[in-house]
């Protein structure tokens, strides 16, 4: 980058989407893999196909408490002309014609039995005195009724998960049903958090210094994400420090930089990343953290995250949450989200897209509707008035970190919106909720 750049500042910003799919473009799954425990695979990303190696059930299981039976020995039963049956010993593992058998839901259906009578329509009659027990079944029913077969649930060689899937707990209770105890995994991507600043410290700050936030927080983003991060010492405002901290890091899947990202006298990581590679995007239509530079180094993708707080976190949650997943071998989820109403107006510029930091409290009060449209708003909420109300912890200040840390989530102004009115109903993004 040269002087009369950094003078010029950002005569153009990329807009969201297409900065991002840049960056993509660049990034190819890393490709390692390893087998985990079940019980440690939670989050998870799968690294190969898994089909079942066994059904699930693996015998015809009685879906009921009562007696196994042959359908056609209950042909025509009633409450008033029930089939009586002989009651099969408790140990047999079959049945003869005209005999019932005591089963419990979950339990194995004996053979010869089709069929499963509810205890609720069975009476048991006889058996004293050490005579043969007869059942009595007023309920008639058709062959597979109240039973569920082999591979009801799951048959054999079913595809249970593609590759790229993010395993949750109900896949875990699925995978152990058919037999497995591990699962073919890929290794957690690396990503290597530098932060920059000759002005940061860890602590006890002196006139001129700031305590280095940004880079605890991205690392602590990164493990939240199914990262393993690398939290580097501060590396000061230097061509050379900069780029050998870099270059040090290259073996890692992503390089994340924070600080020294915009045009200024000190930022220096545009032409420190240009100079080991190429800068794809410098300069990103997007408030709060328009000065976000991306690029890629030897094959691995550098993003350069502005220094102030808010700027930092919105733009890692829009470039690096998906460049890390990308590199793990899966996508990022959108964001879950909570509809609220807004309790004050919140602007924006033509062009931008805008992430409103909001707090959620109460119910919002029926202020009037305006118009919904544009990718970040709900629609209309069909009536419903015990909304939350969305109430803007700031409107401005990229360096106000209590506006993040206070806030429950942020509200997404699309860039063809100029601002969305109070009472309009919005989806919040909960974006601190969201592997």
């Amino acid at each position: 980058m040269s002087h009369d750049r950094r003078e010029a500042g950002f005569k153009r910003r990329t807009r969201v989407a297409e900065a991002l799919a840049t960056l993509l473009d660049e990034v190819d799954p890393h490709g390692r893999a390893e087998s985990v425990p079940l019980a440690r695979a939670d989050g998870r990303v799968v690294a190969e196909p898994i089909d079942a190696p066994a059904p699930v059930p693996s015998y015809d299981r009685a879906a009921m408490d009562g007696y196994a039976v042959r359908a056609a020995d209950t042909f025509g039963a009633s409450d008033r002309s029930p089939a009586v049956l002989r009651a099969a010993d408790a140990e047999a593992d079959s049945i003869a014609p005209g005999e019932a058998a005591r089963v419990h839901t979950g339990s194995a259906v004996p053979d010869g039995a089709d069929a499963v009578v509810m205890i609720e329509q069975v009476e048991t009659v006889g058996g004293g005195d050490g005579g043969a027990a007869e059942i009595e079944a007023f309920d008639a029913v058709a062959e597979g009724e109240n039973v569920g077969e082999v591979g009801e649930d799951v048959a054999a060689g079913q595809r249970l998960f593609e590759a790229g899937h993010a395993l949750r707990p109900s896949d875990l209770g699925l995978l152990k049903s058919v037999g497995l105890d591990a699962v073919p995994v890929s290794d957690r991507p690396t990503v290597a958090v530098i932060p920059t600043g000759e002005e940061l410290v860890q602590s006890d700050p002196a006139p001129g210094e700031v305590i280095e936030t940004n880079g605890l927080t991205v690392s602590r983003l990164v493990e939240r994400w199914g990262g393993e991060p690398r939290y580097r010492d501060v590396v000061t405002d230097d061509e050379d420090a900069l780029a050998a901290a870099i270059e040090g890091d290259l073996d890692a899947d992503v390089v994340v930089t924070t600080g020294g990202s915009s045009v200024g006298e000190r930022d220096l990581l545009p032409e420190v990343v240009d100079s080991l590679g190429e800068v794809l995007v410098h300069g990103v239509a997007l408030k709060p953290g328009h000065p976000v530079c991306l690029g890629v180094a030897d094959d691995t993708p550098v993003v350069s995250l502005p220094g102030y707080p808010v700027a930092c976190i919105v733009n890692a949650a829009q470039f690096l949450r998906p460049v890390q997943k990308r590199a793990g071998g899966t996508t990022a989820d959108p964001f879950p989200t909570r509809r609220a109403r807004l309790a004050r107006k919140v602007p924006s510029e033509p062009g931008t897209r805008t992430f409103a930091r909001v707090s959620l409290s109460g119910t919002a009060d029926r202020a009037e509707s305006g118009d919904a449209e544009g990718g970040g708003n709900a629609e209309d909420d069909g009536g419903d008035s015990a909304l939350p109300a969305a109430t803007p912890t700031r409107a401005s200040g990229s360096g106000i970190l209590s506006s993040v840390a206070l806030a429950d989530g942020w509200v997404v102004v699309p860039e063809p919106r100029e601002g969305l009115d109070a009472g309009e109903v919005v989806d919040v993004e909960l974006w601190e909720g969201n592997r």
